[in-house]
């Protein structure tokens, strides 16, 4: 039977529980979660890094679509608070867009500062912080959110050779990385390439959550909501 780890999300082990898979996300697998705007693809990985976070399983969570202050804004929304995971070092960040959208966050411990359009940086923070959270406990997570913002301020084939280093360097390391990404913003080459780099495709599409490919497992689809508390297989 394939180990899995919970996703943080209220019905999904259930969906994916059968005889012979456990339910959830296949531990040290890779995940492409995508779909059109504003259908709950950022909330997925909210839940997924929180729920971690509450196991004991530390994050490396890199944002590209939202700076340090929106992330944590957010995540309070959603009553998934990560402050005491900053504090306590189980949540690392890799902010790459606070000085664009607002204002550059002074490096922490937890927290260090990338450029969107540099991403010899970015592999090299990815790196460092792949080894800080490894360190502190084997079975860890890690998040890109998202590929979309990485593809529109770079080359999109150099993009697609980070987001595959990105995979492996956590996979390798023993992690379990998602990736996001909003569906038809590259051309359907580069969106393909994505696709066949993961282990499992994950569609969010505002009413349907639909598993395309998972290891393993297999398809399925299932109605969702987005409620206070993020997101909820119905």
């Amino acid at each position: 039977m394939i180990v899995c780890i919970e996703s943080g999300i209220p019905g999904f082990e259930e969906m994916t529980h059968t005889d012979s898979f456990m339910g959830g996300i296949p531990e040290n697998s890779t995940t492409l979660v995508y779909g059109p705007p504003k259908t709950g693809k950022s909330i997925f990985s909210y839940q997924f890094c929180y729920n971690g976070l509450i196991n004991e399983e530390p994050c490396l969570y890199i944002t590209t679509n939202k700076g340090l202050k929106m992330f944590i804004a957010e995540t309070n929304d959603y009553n998934l608070s990560v402050d005491e995971y900053l504090m306590n070092g189980s949540l690392h960040i890799i902010d790459t867009v606070s000085d664009i959208l607002e204002k550059k966050v002074e490096p922490t411990e937890t927290v260090v500062n990338s450029e969107i359009n540099n991403p010899t940086d970015l592999m090299v923070n990815i790196g460092s912080k792949i080894n800080l959270v490894r360190n502190q406990n084997p079975r860890f997570r890690s998040v890109l959110n998202s590929a979309t913002t990485l593809l529109a301020y770079n080359e999109s084939m150099l993009i697609v050779r980070v987001i595959k280093a990105y995979l492996m360097r956590v996979k390798e390391a023993g992690g379990t990385p998602i990736i996001t990404y909003t569906e038809d913003s590259a051309d359907k080459i580069v969106e393909t390439m994505l696709k066949s780099m993961v282990d499992n495709i994950i569609r969010m599409d505002g009413n349907e959550l639909q598993i395309e490919a998972m290891k393993g497992f297999g398809k399925s689809e299932n109605n969702y909501i987005i409620t206070e508390n993020g997101i909820k297989l119905e």
